[in-house]
């Protein structure tokens, strides 16, 4: 596993965690464009992943960013039909993605039971383009952490938790539903120079502690995954104050 560092950010309260996380995808997109590195994204769901997104817009508006160089992938998609309001590419839809002005081929999207045969040639389409355009791997990926220590969609003790030789899994039998989703596994995680868990709520608290104590798999799988450059944790106060964090 990797040794970069570990970080941990805590704000006060949703909203502030949301604005800190989309300030500092403003100061990544800057310093990897300046670089002249692909700047590969992927993107996380729920409540915060959409406010990361409405907080990235936000800047975006604020002062124009350069976003030539910008591709966006979700770290997992709930096999659903394009457009259903459980998906999280329509969740980020909602929070003002389409104000980035990104064309449609640099918004990559899981295919749903509209796009493709079953969950599992979902899952191999996203590898496939995963593979032709995202070949040095991530920029960022953010991820979301359940009160189980799930993140995207392995959900610990799962089979399909350990994935092997893939870089996503199709996953049936969610313990969360719907049963069916894509997720990218641990091995295409592990190609990510910055992954930053963004976690709010109280209830999180003994996941956090999990992820930042090493855990196993069988408990946690967000301790499983760290970037090759830096590790952050996202935390408002409630996660922090209750895993034994302080500001």
């Amino acid at each position: 596993m990797s040794s970069a560092p570990v970080e941990v950010v805590v704000e006060p309260g949703k909203t502030e965690l949301a604005a800190a996380v989309g300030r500092r995808l403003r100061a990544v997109v800057e310093e990897a464009t300046a670089a002249g590195r692909p700047v590969e994204i992927g993107l996380t769901g729920g409540s915060m992943g959409g406010a990361s997104v409405a907080a990235l817009v936000a800047e975006h508006e604020r002062e124009p960013l350069d976003l030539s160089a910008v591709g966006l992938w979700w770290g997992d998609e709930r096999y659903l039909p394009s457009g259903d309001p459980e998906r999280n590419d329509t969740q980020a839809d909602e929070a003002g993605l389409p104000r980035l002005g990104l064309p449609d081929d640099r918004v990559h999207r899981v295919p749903g039971p509209d796009g493709s045969d079953d969950v599992e040639d979902a899952a191999g389409r996203y590898a496939e383009e995963l593979r032709s355009v995202g070949r040095g791997g991530f920029e960022v990926l953010m991820l979301g952490v359940g009160p189980d220590g799930h993140v995207a969609s392995l959900f610990p003790g799962h089979p399909a938790q350990m994935a092997q030789d893939a870089i996503t899994v199709a996953v049936h039998d969610s313990p969360k539903p719907p049963p069916e989703r894509v997720s990218l596994t641990f091995e295409a995680m592990e190609r990510t120079r910055e992954v930053w868990f963004v976690v709010a709520g109280a209830d999180k608290a003994q996941a956090v502690r999990d992820g930042l104590d090493g855990a196993g798999p069988d408990v946690s799988s967000a301790a499983q995954v760290r970037g090759t450059v830096r590790t952050v944790w996202f935390l408002d106060e409630d996660a922090a104050q209750a895993a034994g964090l302080s500001r």
